[in-house]
């Protein structure tokens, strides 16, 4: 088996039994905010495109759905690798594309085709990227390959039975706008960023002792921010208010904490052939061109943004222009409060107002009155959050009827954010949801998770079994040090004593001391 990245979690896996293409991302994302690390866009995408035997996106996350890429260099004839997510939606944009031959599957059920052993773990919480994440086993019989990209699959019992792992590409770094966008002294959000990129390093190293995999591959970040408006949140920000560990750092902080664990850095082009005891690797760049790129990593970026400028004006003049105050309500009440009227636990779970300032527009989101108006300033209101950006991208969103703002604006980082007290779930899963389709499964999803009353011993204590986040299993992910309990797969804490969630608002967890 060989494994060629393409830059961030891209894969072109070759095996005996076939060839697969996986998240092949080059474009910018995100409102021209992200791009790959390092630049990839001298790679042949059109080979890779054209001679695959299968294409895998594992979710619709624009790092990873690049349809651009997608439209001009992959096959329309090549079988599609489908995930079982809830909802179509990722196969209704290929299908848009041009892509009609689809192997459905079940999540966490192994099928062979052709000789080539194939499993997808689907993941459908409202936490799971665009509603629905996925990782990718493969077997061709002379090796086992986890393609698990930014998928954070709870079941790991199923993915040892598939086989032992000779090789495990998985992400290590940050993807996610806290803290760098929100409203917070400096020493604070320096603070928030440290907590932030020891939890993704403690999460990767979860799933790397789980699998236990012969050999260990970082991929799935990080992006780049070639933006000047952005430039500042590259890598870990100039003074540590970042999170956006490299693939250098991350080897060098493993090998400190698991030495012995064989890992091995992998760049666009870089070929990787994984065996059991052993690993061939061959790299596109020199020793010297690869020092260069960690090295002296702002001279590098500055000369890629050079590069990409084009690529940054062309979005730029892509955006809508900026709506008067009195359409751009109109607008969001006409979209958002049917939406707002059958989104019950989002609204309990919001229990407040959130405003979102456009420009100088001042709009708030009143989830208990399931209401989109404008902010009454004068008799002082006050939002638990508010979310402020400019009205070009907004209108944008209309226009194009943007039904995952945590997939274009969120994600952008052009924004800023300030909240009072903790971080409420429920906001943001909102900004994911702008659909009918999404707010119906989501609100299922809730009622489902609800506590089926079974508890568990942990370390003297009798405590629910699920987690009251997103219904983790706390026998395989909470760890418990004095009278605080941590579930470890999104980091949520808890206070034992009183039951008090540490993190949000209304996730209190039952649990009772032993004596």
């Amino acid at each position: 088996m060989r494994v060629t990245g393409l830059g961030h979690a891209g894969l072109f896996i070759e095996s005996v039994a076939g060839s697969v293409l996986c998240d092949p991302w080059v474009n910018p994302a995100f409102f021209g905010s992200w791009f790959p690390f390092p630049d990839n866009s001298d790679l042949d995408w059109a080979q890779y495109g054209q001679t695959a035997d299968y294409l895998y996106i594992s979710h619709l996350h624009r790092d990873h759905f690049d349809a651009e890429n997608l439209r001009r260099n992959v096959r329309k004839d090549v079988t599609v690798l489908l995930p079982a997510f809830a909802t179509n939606e990722l196969e209704r944009e290929l299908n848009a594309l041009g892509f009609t031959n689809f192997l459905r599957t079940h999540s966490d059920v192994p099928i062979e085709r052709d000789g080539l052993r194939i499993m997808i773990t689907a993941l459908t919480g409202p936490g799971d990227g665009p509603i629905g994440d996925s990782a990718l086993l493969l077997d061709d019989g002379t090796a086992t390959l986890l393609n698990q990209n930014d998928a954070h699959p709870l079941d790991i019992p199923a993915i040892r039975r598939f086989g032992e792992i000779d090789a495990h590409f998985l992400q290590f770094s940050g993807a996610i706008w806290w803290p760098m966008v929100y409203q917070l002294p400096d020493s604070a959000k320096k603070e928030f960023a440290a907590r932030k990129r020891r939890g993704q390093f403690d999460r990767a190293l979860r799933y790397i002792d789980a699998v236990e995999a012969a050999h260990v591959f970082p991929t799935s970040g990080p992006p780049c921010f070639l933006d000047e408006e952005l430039f500042e949140f590259n890598g870990t920000g100039r003074d540590g208010e970042s999170i956006f560990t490299d693939q250098r750092e991350f080897l060098e902080q493993l090998a400190q904490e698991r030495p012995g664990t064989s890992a091995h850095l992998i760049l666009p082009g870089t070929v990787a052939e994984p065996e059991r005891t052993a690993c061939k690797l061959t790299h596109r760049h020199t020793p010297e061109e690869i020092d260069h790129l960690f090295g002296d990593k702002r001279e590098y970026l500055r000369s890629y943004a050079r590069r990409q400028q084009p690529a940054l004006d062309a979005e730029r003049a892509s955006r809508a222009p900026a709506l008067p105050p009195e359409e751009l309500l109109a607008a969001l009440k006409e979209w958002w409060e049917p939406l707002l009227v059958r989104a019950d636990r989002i609204c309990a779970g919001v229990g407040g107002t959130v405003r979102l300032d456009v420009d100088d527009t001042p709009i708030v989101i009143d989830f208990p009155a399931r209401e989109v108006r404008l902010w009454d300033g004068e008799r002082g209101e006050r939002c638990r959050y508010t979310l402020s950006t400019s009205g070009d991208l907004v209108a944008t969103n209309i226009a194009r009827r943007e039904i995952d703002w945590s997939n274009s604006l969120l994600l952008s980082l052009r924004f800023t954010a300030s909240r009072v007290g903790p971080y409420n779930e429920f906001v943001y899963v909102f900004f994911k949801c702008l659909s009918p389709e999404r707010i119906d499964y989501v609100e299922n999803y809730y009622d489902a998770c609800d506590d089926d009353g079974e508890d568990i011993l942990i370390d003297g204590w009798q405590v629910q079994r699920r987690c009251p986040h997103l219904g983790a299993d706390l026998s395989r992910f909470a760890v418990v040090k004095g009278d605080e309990l941590t579930c470890t797969l999104h980091g949520w804490r808890y206070d034992m004593t009183t039951g008090r969630c540490l993190t949000a608002d209304d996730h209190d967890i039952r649990a009772t001391p032993l004596r």
